[in-house]
């Protein structure tokens, strides 16, 4: 604090012994942004952890376009059987989002993920003994389902809503290029373990990433500022008597997890926004997880690319998906997010105009050109989704994002389903491609049109 604010303090009377200035971090200190002694904010070592526990629940967004060639091989299990198995997983990772958002208000980040984390490794490790499709329903889609969709972008969204009053737009942005993360790290060494030692190898890399990050969360992820006696990123500290004695809205409320998520349903739908996002973030989920996630790698291979050769390619729309989303998070906090938003779609609409023809057995540098620009525009939608959220619902917004981003993979499990379809009954991905390239079209334009409403009018 200022030393105005420490004699206007003194004169009032203080009603509780003082730390002095050069307290520790963990005394809370006075009122101020940051305490003097603690040069780093906490909620920077708490958005760093989650971004470490997003890499490590990464594993199994890059598995399904590697594993399912080796398991086709084996099994003779065609590509619409394995395809619904990554359908569930995806229509689950975004249904679970929002019970999730609510579960994490409720019951804590740390208890949240820590559980996340060890149903997606107990769903990648059993996955060694599957024999017949519908185990995979078990492993790829229950289990490890359930456990990404409470590790999904939602919580990057309550982490940075929770933790940060300022740089909202890059904190969402860093989080949400940790999946593009986990992706780069565990798409490459998946295929090469996949090819050298086998499906079953690669899976268990998948478990053991998960598995690792856990102890990490229990030791340094915090639920909410007020456990270290400090504000948010850019707000004043309270001291943690104060703040411990006022409990959370909806926890005085004694409101379930359930039913705090469905009455931020039941509430949102009634506003024209939120379709608008609905429909949107479906089509980016379509577009991204569903098509090019699933999908990319058979596609290729049709061509005659190898497989790795694919993965790698694959794995560079990770390294180009960090930049792109970590500097969308920057235009966040500056450019009207509809602008933002509208901009993305288009640009990748024109990309998978021109994918079909770019795919051959080697790698030219029109599909490199490709991969920069869809790894660019790959989850960069992300960060002004959320600020949308935020904006429109308030601090319910994180629980509105969840349900915006279960639309989002909706949108990915119908695609994933769909694509197989077509290259079962055509041979070829090229009706896929173009059908993905118009819904960009009509994603621009609806996200464009978005309008303002004043927050106190959406949401009480």
């Amino acid at each position: 604090m200022s030393r105005a604010d420490e004699r206007e303090e003194g004169a009032a009377g203080p009603t509780r012994p003082q730390a002095p200035l050069d307290a520790p971090a963990a005394s809370g200190g006075g009122v101020g942004t940051v305490p003097r002694g603690r040069r780093i904010h906490p909620a920077w070592l708490v958005a760093a952890t989650a971004l470490v526990a997003l890499i490590g629940a990464a594993g199994f967004r890059a598995a399904p376009g590697v594993l399912m060639l080796p398991l086709e091989e084996e099994f003779g299990w065609s590509l619409t059987e394995m395809s619904v198995a990554v359908t569930l997983n995806l229509l689950l990772f975004g249904l679970t989002a929002p019970f999730a958002a609510a579960l994490m208000e409720r019951f804590g980040i740390r208890a949240v993920t820590s559980t996340a984390l060890i149903l997606i490794a107990a769903g990648a490790a059993l996955t060694v003994f599957v024999t017949a499709p519908w185990m995979l329903l078990l492993t790829w889609g229950l289990l490890i389902g359930l456990g990404t969709g409470s590790m999904a972008l939602v919580f990057a969204a309550t982490v940075t809503d929770t933790w940060f009053a300022k740089r909202r737009g890059l904190v969402s942005g860093v989080l949400t290029a940790g999946s593009a993360t986990g992706q780069l790290i565990f798409l490459p060494v998946i295929a090469v373990a996949a090819e050298d030692y086998g499906w079953r190898i690669a899976s268990l890399v998948i478990a053991s990433g998960a598995l690792l990050v856990v102890p990490l969360v229990l030791a340094l992820l915090r639920d909410r500022p007020s456990d270290l006696g400090v504000g948010r990123y850019g707000e004043p500290d309270a001291p943690p008597v104060e703040r411990a004695a006022v409990p959370p809205v909806r926890a005085a409320r004694g409101e379930g997890a359930a039913a705090m998520a469905l009455r931020a349903l039941r509430d949102a739908s009634k506003v024209r926004a939120f379709w608008a996002l609905v429909v949107g973030f479906a089509i980016c989920g379509a577009t991204t997880n569903g098509l090019v996630g699933t999908h990319f790698i058979p596609s290729a291979h049709d061509h005659g690319m190898p497989q790795t050769t694919a993965a790698g390619l694959l794995a560079v729309v990770g390294i180009f998906d960090i930049a792109g989303t970590v500097l969308s998070g920057w235009l966040t906090d500056r450019v009207n997010p509809r602008i933002l938003l509208a901009v993305y779609y288009a640009g990748r609409g024109v990309s998978l105009l021109f994918l079909p023809s770019l795919l051959s057995s080697t790698v030219q540098p029109s599909i490199v050109v490709f991969i920069v620009v869809y790894g660019l525009d790959w989850v960069a939608t992300v960060p002004p989704t959320i600020a949308l959220c935020r904006e429109i619902f308030g601090d319910r917004g994180p629980l509105v994002f969840g349900w915006v981003f279960a639309a989002h993979q909706v949108g990915a499990g119908i695609a994933s389903v769909l694509a197989g379809i077509v290259r079962d009954q055509t041979g070829q991905y090229t009706v896929a491609w173009f059908a993905a390239a118009g819904l960009c079209v009509v994603a621009a334009v609806i996200s464009g049109a978005i309008a303002r409403r004043p927050r106190s009018r959406v949401l009480r």
